[in-house]
């Protein structure tokens, strides 16, 4: 195992961990400011009258700083996968945090889960070298596909009605994030050069563009109505999708293409994805126009 992994594992599983208790906070504190229109900027305002979505932002903030740091020593397509692991920590410290032992289909859930993951990273073998000759240019293709699905969403959240909302707008938030991790991973080969020469690179602009927009979509994905969990699955499943293809095509980026390890990967990930479904089954989500928190929808 390459060295690297020795330090990008066990900061993309924390930085999950921090990412999953932020989510937790930051569902109940959108439903306790006005409902915006997606994409308002005016929500970041609202939210940030809330002491609940202040303590999400630093989970999500020292959660970010871990995967940086992963993706600094590891490829993009081992450490996006890994923050499956948000969902997880995200369901099952719920009814630990509530005094309750997690029931059969949480642990179930959370097997499958993992399972998959762990059997996509071994069969998979993947790497990549952070995309060295990256350029505006040869980005650009990505850029034009990243604004076509995203004013898709768009267009269609604001034309479903409010009780599928939720899904273009969870499906937004994670292409944004799975593109944001892959640019951190094309910039982490400039971190050695110090933060003076970073602003000299156009990842840094994009990153502070795009990430915050996708942390925008979030909240409106989390506010838009009781769909919360199919939602929540949407971006855990995406985000790791997209950055699984930006590394491969940008990030020059590998994995094991035999026939036989090609369905392994495509079954792992499937696996993967019914675990991630089962556990969002189990979400927490407010009844109402309290804060009393049930589960599932």
């Amino acid at each position: 195992m390459p060295p690297g992994l020795f330090i990008a594992v066990p900061a993309a599983v924390i930085g999950a961990l921090s990412f999953g208790m932020s989510s937790n906070l930051q569902y109940r504190a959108t439903h306790q400011v006005p409902t915006r229109r997606a994409g308002d900027p005016a929500l970041l305002a609202d939210l940030m009258g809330t002491k609940m979505w202040r303590w999400s932002i630093v989970l999500a903030l020292t959660g970010f700083a871990l995967q940086v740091t992963a993706l600094r020593f590891g490829p993009v397509m081992v450490v996006q996968p890994l923050l499956v692991c948000s969902l997880l920590f995200y369901v099952l410290l719920t009814p630990v945090l509530a005094g309750r032992r997690p029931d059969a289909v949480r642990i179930g859930g959370a097997l499958l889960a993992l399972a998959g993951l762990v059997a996509f990273l071994l069969v998979a073998r993947p790497t990549d070298t952070g995309g060295k000759d990256l350029t505006p240019a040869t980005i650009l293709p990505l850029a034009i596909g990243l604004a076509v699905l995203l004013t898709a969403c768009l267009i269609a959240a604001t034309t479903v009605s409010k009780r599928w909302r939720p899904l273009p707008l969870a499906l937004a938030t994670g292409i944004c994030y799975g593109v944001t991790a892959g640019l951190v991973r094309s910039l982490s080969n400039r971190f050695a050069e110090g933060f003076p020469e970073l602003l000299h690179h156009w990842q840094l602009y994009a990153i502070c563009v795009l990430g915050p927009f996708g942390v925008l979509l979030n909240q409106n994905t989390f506010q838009a109505g009781r769909l919360g969990s199919p939602a929540l699955a949407i971006i855990t499943t995406v985000d790791p999708l997209i950055s699984i293809g930006v590394g491969l095509l940008w990030l020059d980026g590998t994995i094991s293409v035999r026939v036989a390890e090609v369905l392994g990967e495509i079954i792992a990930l499937a696996v993967m994805a019914l675990g991630i479904a089962v556990l969002a089954t189990r979400a927490p989500h407010l009844v109402g126009a309290g804060q009393q928190v049930g589960e599932g929808d």
